[in-house]
């Protein structure tokens, strides 16, 4: 009996952690044999969870919208980033949510083990948000995002005096905004979205099948589309110091890292003007080199030259 109740937690954590498993999959993960499976969904519908099966060849299962939400199972990390989630939302982080915040939260809190209580309060007193730090974003317009982001079904909603239809991918915060990557269906391309510029309601569209990501992937695509493509100029620079160090000066809607190697690092970013790379480059106090484009170089040098006569009294 025991077995088999370890056993059906272990499959409502599969079920929990994406959309659609292959019954085969499923099978491989629980090492056991597919009619073990089916078995065990038929014991979850009767415990009164919505698992749902899929067509196809191999067929799979899903777990579906039921009439009452069944209990979910979160390991210690998912447990203290819901907590630490639910406080922030709570202190108003995302605006109409602070009251069900604080009742999910109670309730949470109070079954919470010792052992993630302390890491939760060490996380928790390190965290401080001032009062008007960042633009709060509408709880339900962000729940309707990722929502569909995670079903795969495309949306229409308006933007900056336009209605975009787009199939989102991810839904990513990014220093002080909420940004939507999606597949522009009109423009026929990936674009970035800031989630608190979209504007009337969610218009929900027809499921679709992913696309691959964007060249480079997710995280270098949404840095690259802040920092680097809207801009005129476009830099690359390579630090001599190690990614780790840099990146104590620096953030991510100001440019992108990736490391070179353990002593090195190449930077991207942009601006409307040269100076303002320059300044902001030289200010870091670390060892750099101009990679492109040209006119940086020329510029970063022509400063390093006016500032040499400044500090020789102007000989």
């Amino acid at each position: 009996m025991l077995q088999t109740s370890a056993r059906l937690l272990r499959l409502l954590s599969l079920l929990q952690s994406r959309p659609d498993w292959p019954g085969a999959e499923l099978a491989e993960r629980m090492e056991v044999t597919t009619r073990t499976v089916r078995r065990d969904v038929d014991r979850l519908r009767d415990l009164g969870y919505p698992v749902e099966s899929t067509p196809g060849i191999a067929g799979g299962y899903r777990l579906g919208v039921g009439a009452a939400l069944p209990p979910l199972l979160l390991d210690d990390d998912e447990a203290v980033a819901v907590v630490v989630g639910l406080r922030g939302s709570a202190a108003g982080w995302v605006t109409g949510i602070e009251e069900s915040s604080l009742r999910a939260l109670s309730k949470i809190e109070m079954i919470l083990p010792s052992r993630l209580r302390h890491r939760v309060s060490s996380l928790q007193s390190a965290i401080m948000l001032l009062p008007g730090d960042c633009p709060v974003v509408d709880a339900s317009l962000l729940t309707a995002l990722a929502t569909a982001c995670r079903a795969h079904e495309g949306v229409r909603f308006g933007y900056r005096d336009t209605t975009r239809r787009v199939e989102p991918y991810r839904v990513v915060r990014a220093g002080r905004n909420w940004y939507l990557l999606a597949y522009d269906l009109d423009r026929d391309d990936w674009r970035t979205f800031r989630v608190d510029r979209v504007t009337g309601p969610i218009q929900p569209g027809a499921r679709f099948t992913p696309r691959a990501e964007p060249e480079g992937g997710t995280e270098t695509y949404v840095s690259d589309s802040l920092t680097r493509a809207p801009y005129r100029y476009q830099a690359t620079i390579l630090f001599h110091a190690p990614l780790e160090k840099v990146a104590q000066t620096t953030t991510p809607t100001a440019g992108r890292l990736e490391a070179r190697d353990e002593h090195s690092c190449l930077y991207y970013t942009g601006a409307e003007a040269l100076d303002t790379i320059a300044i902001y480059i030289a200010l870091k106090g670390i060892d750099f080199e101009v990679l492109e484009p040209p006119e940086l170089r020329e510029f970063v040098a022509d400063l390093g030259t006016r500032l040499s006569r400044a500090a020789a009294g102007g000989r």
